[in-house]
C-alpha cells in the first residue's frame, strides 16, 4: 500500500467513524485496565457481561482486594481462563495500591510490570485512557496489516512498529480503534466482506470476495 493509499484508507475510516472508542465498557482508567486484562482470549461482549456486575461492586483496586480471590472468581467465572485472570488482577491491584497509590501508572514500563499486562494491554491503556499514539496489535490488526499491505510483518511487534511508521500523524491516535472495528466486522478472518468494504479500493488484497 502506497502512502497516498494509506492517507485515503484512514481518511475514509475517519469519515465513517470520527470518534472511535473501544467496545469494552468502563468508567475509570482502572476499570479499563481490568477489562483489558480480562479480555485476553475472550470477547468484549463476554467481558462486558461480567464487568457490568463486577465494577459496581468493586471498581477500584482497593475494593477488588477487599472482595477477595474467591469473590472475584465468582464475578468473572463466565470469562475464559477466569482463575488465572483473577490471580493476575488481584496481584495487579495489590501492586497498584502498594506502589502507585491506587492509581494506574502512565508509562509502558510500569504497566508491563503488572501481572497479566503485556505490551498489547499496555498499549490499549496508554491509547484509550491517556490518548497516546500507541498501536495495540491483536489478531485483527495483525491480519489487516498483512492482508491489506498496510504494514506487513511476521510478528505483532513488527506490524506495530511498521503501522506507527506508516500511518499519517493525524490518524495515529484513533487508528487502533478503526483497525480493530474494521477487522472485527468487515475484514473478517475467514471471509472478508470486500463487497461492503469502504476502503477496498486502497487495499492490496487481490482475491476480493463478493
Amino acid at each position: 500500500m502506497k502512502p497516498a493509499q494509506i492517507e485515503s484508507f484512514f481518511a475514509t475510516l475517519q469519515a465513517a467513524n470520527p470518534m472511535p472508542v473501544t467496545e469494552l465498557e468502563y468508567t475509570s482508567v482502572f476499570e479499563l485496565l481490568a477489562a483489558v486484562l480480562l479480555s485476553a482470549q475472550a470477547t468484549d461482549v463476554g467481558v462486558n457481561k461480567a464487568t457490568r456486575k463486577l465494577f459496581p461492586v468493586a471498581g477500584t483496586p482497593q475494593k477488588i482486594l477487599a472482595l477477595g480471590l474467591a469473590g472475584l472468581e465468582d464475578h468473572i467465572k463466565t470469562i475464559g481462563l477466569f482463575r488465572s485472570k483473577a490471580k493476575h488482577l488481584m496481584e495487579t491491584c495489590r501492586i497498584l495500591v502498594e506502589q502507585h497509590g491506587g492509581q494506574v501508572p502512565r508509562t509502558r514500563e510500569a504497566l508491563q510490570a503488572l501481572p497479566g499486562v503485556g505490551r498489547k494491554t499496555a498499549n490499549v491503556v496508554l491509547n484509550s485512557a491517556f490518548g497516546e499514539p500507541t498501536m495495540a496489535v491483536d489478531t485483527h490488526i495483525f491480519r489487516l496489516g498483512n492482508r491489506t499491505g498496510l504494514a506487513p510483518g511476521k510478528t505483532p511487534l513488527a506490524v506495530e512498529l511498521k503501522l506507527l511508521q506508516r500511518i499519517p500523524a493525524q490518524y495515529v491516535v484513533d487508528a487502533h480503534h478503526w483497525l480493530i472495528l474494521h477487522g472485527r466486522y468487515v475484514c473478517q478472518a475467514r471471509k472478508p466482506m470486500c463487497g461492503l468494504c469502504a476502503v477496498a479500493a486502497f487495499c492490496d488484497f487481490k482475491p476480493k470476495t463478493a
